[in-house]
């Protein structure tokens, strides 16, 4: 096979079959959506290919047959009856400023009915939205496709703002109501967004949208699959390692059988050659950092490997956002398992591979310390796993007292006098290492209790036990690990497993006693 172009950033499927770059054929999906139903709503990260897609419905429900020679749909559509098409994008603008909404829909309106030399009608949108598709049906005799990219996007950025994320909101619902009042002027729908508001007050006069979030028969609807990789990419190939390339971007997961790889860092791994955090920095999740701040940094650590059946999943309106289902809907968690059971499936969380679990807690680590500019996080978790590596109990202890020193005093004060106590430093613990490669488990279980965390490295496991005390070191952390023999399941590893038993003080918030030794000799 020859090399082609990579469609890197591209999202007109035009643009990319006319310049001849690789292409991943999704167009099967296509044809199974036309043939199947009418209106349809799909929810995946940023950057994953929603607005590709959508711009390959666009050309196929036009009729643009020369651009489909050679895919799956071409022997099987109807190149003979092409619909009008009405496409509205929020992708650009920031609708954070009341008001800005409104006049970024109409002059969308106003320029898909200038294209259409169709007569512009009406000071509102719903109103405008509705003549627009009639009368594209009446000129033509063919019913109108219409499709929406980043339908909640003006939503998402005024989050901070309640008043105008509630405004932003209640403009939308009336606007895709008019799909629902237009039904019989409609050929097909498409919706797209990050977040997944269908069962929310958005939907809820637009309820015939069949969504396809957690569909298993479209859970590669978007992404790159391994055949994908090895049918469309094979020139690339051959110089990168396959595994690491799985590690590294691969392992998202929508409920069905496959995983699949984040488009965008295999598209940017092919031109820069470098494994990196391509995707995470395409836009730092500040709204992600900020709640998982004002929520603790424990919660991180309780969401991985969380259980939520999908009307949690869903659980996502102004003001009522849970943690995990914001984490799920913007691709920082995915789904590692489904457990069916008597109702209706429950699916376990994950982070979906080595890119975002080391992003997610360096970006947390670097907002809780007090010199974030400096990439501190990095530095510290290269210090904590340089002491793991060589089973190094004072560089051990050495590193996380940095770790909680870089914190603001007021924060660590204010934790350790709240509820959980001891669990801030735990997560703190182990964002870091998680942050530095470190395969971490929180609260792994026992068969006499759960660790508060294991930490691996290399052929190294240790076993560590947290205890927040009033006054000097207790040495009770390490004696209760040893105890409840928390490390028996890795016995079979002889001395390469190790008990780390850390004491903090409640008033002076440092490491006040650190006591290591090899559980088995």
């Amino acid at each position: 096979m020859n090399r082609r172009k990579l469609p890197t950033g591209i999202q007109t499927f035009r643009e990319i079959r006319e310049d001849d770059c690789y292409y991943v054929d999704k167009t099967d999906y296509a044809l199974r959506l036309a043939d199947e139903g009418k209106h349809y709503f799909l929810s995946r990260p940023r950057r994953f290919g929603k607005s590709l897609f959508l711009d390959t419905l666009k050309e196929l429900f036009e009729g643009s047959e020369e651009l489909f020679r050679g895919l799956a749909v071409h022997q099987q559509w109807h190149w003979d009856a092409p619909h009008p098409v009405v496409r509205l994008s929020f992708a650009k603008g920031n609708f954070k400023t009341p008001g800005y909404l409104h006049t970024n829909t109409m002059v969308q309106l106003e320029r898909v009915a200038r294209r259409a030399s169709v007569p512009v009608a009406y000071d509102t949108a719903p109103e405008r939205f509705g003549d627009l598709i009639e009368t594209l049906h009446e000129r033509t005799q063919r019913r109108v496709t219409v499709l929406v990219d980043e339908y909640d996007k003006p939503i998402l950025d005024a989050l901070g703002d309640s008043e105008t994320a509630t405004a932003n909101r209640d403009y939308l619902r009336g606007l895709y109501s008019t799909i629902k009042d237009c039904d019989a002027d409609v050929q097909f729908s498409f919706l797209t967004g990050v977040s997944k508001f269908p069962k929310t007050g958005l939907f809820s006069t637009v309820n015939q949208f069949t969504d396809l979030t957690l569909e298993p028969a479209f859970s590669t609807i978007c992404g790159y699959t391994e055949q994908d990789l090895e049918q469309v990419f094979a020139p690339e190939l051959p110089q990168f390692d396959r595994d690491k390339m799985r590690t590294w971007y691969n392992g998202y997961s929508w409920g069905g059988e496959e995983t699949v790889y984040n488009p965008y860092d295999v598209l940017l791994l092919f031109r820069r050659g470098r494994f990196e955090n391509h995707w995470y920095r395409t836009g730092t999740p500040e709204f992600l950092v900020k709640m998982l701040l004002e929520r603790g940094i424990d919660e991180l650590g309780r969401v991985e490997g969380t259980t939520a059946g999908e009307d949690r999943l869903s659980a996502f309106d102004i003001g009522r956002i849970d943690t995990a289902a914001l984490m799920f809907q913007t691709g920082y968690l995915t789904i590692k398992e489904t457990l069916e059971g008597d109702g209706d499936p429950q699916y376990r969380l994950g982070y979906p591979n080595e890119e975002v679990r080391r992003s997610v807690n360096k970006s947390l680590l670097n907002a809780l310390t007090r010199n974030p500019s400096e990439n501190e996080a990095e530095t510290l978790g290269r210090r904590l796993k340089e002491a793991l590596a060589a089973a190094d109990y004072a560089g051990l202890r050495a590193a996380l007292a940095a770790l909680y020193a870089a914190m603001p005093y007021e924060q660590r004060i204010g934790h350790s006098r709240q509820g959980e106590y001891e669990g801030h430093y735990v997560a703190l613990a182990g964002a870091c290492a998680k942050g530095a490669g470190v395969e971490v488990v929180m609260e792994e279980s026992g068969s006499r209790g759960r660790a508060d965390v294991t930490m691996k490295w290399g052929a190294r496991v240790y076993v560590f036990e947290f205890k927040l005390v009033d006054g000097e070191a207790t040495g009770e952390a390490l004696a209760q690990a040893q105890a409840k023999e928390y490390a028996e399941k890795y016995r079979h590893l002889g001395p390469a497993v190790h008990y780390v038993g850390v004491e903090i003080g409640r008033r002076s918030c440092d490491i006040v006693g650190f006591e290591a030794e090899p559980a088995f000799e």
